[in-house]
């Protein structure tokens, strides 16, 4: 296995533009693809999945520069946004709205309206370029994805909690991108904000403690 990718399945009956399966979600597993094409799913917390993880080499930013991009961003575009309250991206863009200063917007060409707010077909539709990409997409998807925040400009893609590209993420920072992958923007932005478990959505990631790691 000299190649993989990393992610958490979407729930049944998801389609490319819906966000990933709720972490939390104890049926949740991880497909592999292998090297020679084939893939197999395996139990997320299992010693297989965990010794793939083990394997990356792509490293992202560490605690300190994960908040500096925090702090400094003004506005968030949610990429796979759902209107689905059941779904991961819903908690995530509530916890923004209710809880961040940031303006938010959100993507899918599915929906008309998210959280009471309009819902874009595209990054080249929203009114601005968002500082930030927070990505609920496949990890196949996250190469075109990319390809879209260079297009518009935007600094950052965050690509969230479960959803592992690793080549998608080299070629991100090879253009210049500044990419977060595998982490909860929401848990994040409470780690480091003091609301962890405001919302709920607590996966049990990480502590209450603010220390930055």
């Amino acid at each position: 296995m000299s190649e993989h990718h990393v992610n958490i399945d979407a729930a049944p009956g998801a389609t490319p533009d819906s966000d990933a399966a709720p972490v939390t979600d104890a049926t949740a597993h991880d497909t592999v693809h292998l090297a020679n094409g084939l893939s197999c799913s395996v139990p997320t917390g299992s010693p297989l999945a965990k010794l793939l993880k083990s394997q990356r080499t792509w490293v992202g930013p560490d605690a300190k520069a994960r908040l500096k991009i925090l702090r400094a961003a003004k506005s968030i575009a949610i990429v796979g946004a759902s209107p689905n309250p059941a779904r991961s991206s819903y908690f995530v863009g509530t916890y923004l709205k209710q809880s961040s200063d940031y303006r938010v917007y959100f993507v899918n060409p599915n929906a008309k309206t998210i959280l009471g707010e309009t819902a874009y077909p595209d990054l080249a539709s929203l009114p601005e370029v968002p500082d930030i990409v927070d990505v609920f997409r496949r990890a196949g998807d996250i190469p075109a994805v990319i390809d879209e925040v260079l297009a518009i400009g935007v600094p950052t893609v965050w690509v969230q909690l479960g959803i592992w590209n690793q080549e998608a993420a080299e070629y991100g920072e090879s253009q210049g991108l500044t990419v977060v992958m595998d982490r909860c923007i929401k848990i994040e932005h409470a780690r480091f904000h003091g609301g962890l478990h405001l919302l709920g959505f607590d996966t049990g990631q990480i502590t209450a403690r603010k220390t930055i790691r």
